[in-house]
């Protein structure tokens, strides 16, 4: 069975709420539709009913099924109003400015706010907003999980050869948010990645922490960070197969991890791999899909306390659908 049928499936097995708040855009009322139809979760569609259902009619689609929700008329808005500014006292946000934010055009403050006092599992959004914005909205309604300050990504990468990772399955952080972390922030990145790793793949994370260098084999300030950013996290959680600072090789590859880090626990077998820095994992995922021809499931948002995941401002209504799947099972969590 191909990932996203994995993960499809493994949605369907305890149904969670999630919110779309792009109700504007035709692709999420097209998406809402086949997620209902699926069975993969629950949806609200954030917008005016009476537009909503216009436009499902002339899109040809139904919404049976799928709750509509208009913020500015909410029973939860003030009840919304009044978290916000709680979240947002240090910054001396006012009722005003709160409701402004929860009941703006673009929908993101208001689903964020959903996900955040559990009336939606998680949110689904960035057909038609920055990304940046999106997890703007998601930053300061729901804030980092407990012990972690960094919001990273993931890429679930499906190759073509069973050998690598987990049955050709490996899991690339961070590609898509963090230009320069710091150790602290590489660490925080290498446990939200193997907290992915579980949920999605259902099997113990083996983290290789990625750089130019294998166990001293280079002597770099870059590399010194991977070493402090592996020992940050091995004190965090003592019980996570991790290691570095391994060259790309030695990660993966059996004969070259035995050469280079003789006695690892991971270095071979890794199927979490860390990249330094955004260059690094930006450019690997992309070579490894267009060269290797793997495919890149992703970017999975990770490190909030509560799941929203944003996507390609070109996607299709099935990536919108595969992306809620990857929501409803991350809030499974």
């Amino acid at each position: 069975m191909h990932l996203v049928e994995q993960i499809k499936a493994k949605a369907k097995t305890s149904l969670q709420t999630v919110v779309l708040p792009e109700g504007y855009d035709d692709r999420m009322i097209q998406a809402s539709e086949k997620i209902v139809a699926e069975g993969l979760a629950r949806v609200v569609l954030l917008g005016n009913r009476e537009a909503l259902l216009a436009k499902a009619a002339e899109l040809g689609c139904s919404l049976a099924g799928v709750e509509l929700v208009y913020p500015g008329t909410s029973d939860k808005l003030e009840t919304y109003v009044a978290e916000l500014m709680e979240v947002r006292k240090k910054k001396g946000l006012t009722r005003e400015q709160a409701l402004e934010l929860l009941t703006a055009e673009d929908n993101l403050f208001f689903g964020a706010m959903m996900v955040r006092l559990g009336d939606a599992g998680g949110a689904v959004a960035g057909a038609y907003n920055t990304t940046g914005a999106v997890l703007r909205a998601a930053f300061q309604v729901i804030g980092t999980a407990p012990g972690m300050k960094t919001v990273s990504s993931v890429f679930l990468m499906v190759t073509k050869n069973p050998e690598l990772g987990e049955n050709g399955v490996l899991l690339f952080a961070d590609c898509a948010v963090n230009p320069n972390p710091d150790a602290q922030a590489l660490a925080e990145i290498a446990l939200a990645t193997a907290g992915s790793c579980k949920s999605f793949l259902g099997v113990d994370a083996r983290v290789g922490m990625l750089s130019f260098s294998t166990k001293g084999s280079a002597s770099h300030p870059d590399a010194d960070k991977v070493l402090e950013a592996l020992a940050i996290a091995k004190l965090k959680d003592p019980n996570l197969l991790i290691d570095g600072e391994l060259q790309l090789d030695a990660a993966l590859i059996a004969k070259v991890g035995e050469k280079k880090a003789p006695g690892s626990s991971v270095a071979g077998r890794a199927n979490t791999l860390i990249f330094p820095t955004l260059d690094a994992g930006n450019i690997g995922y992309k070579l490894t899909e267009r060269i290797a021809g793997a495919e890149a499931v992703g970017p999975i948002i990770q490190g909030l306390a509560k799941p929203v995941n944003d996507l390609s401002r070109g996607c299709s209504v099935e990536d919108i659908v595969s992306v809620t799947a990857i929501t409803a099972v991350q809030a499974q969590g």
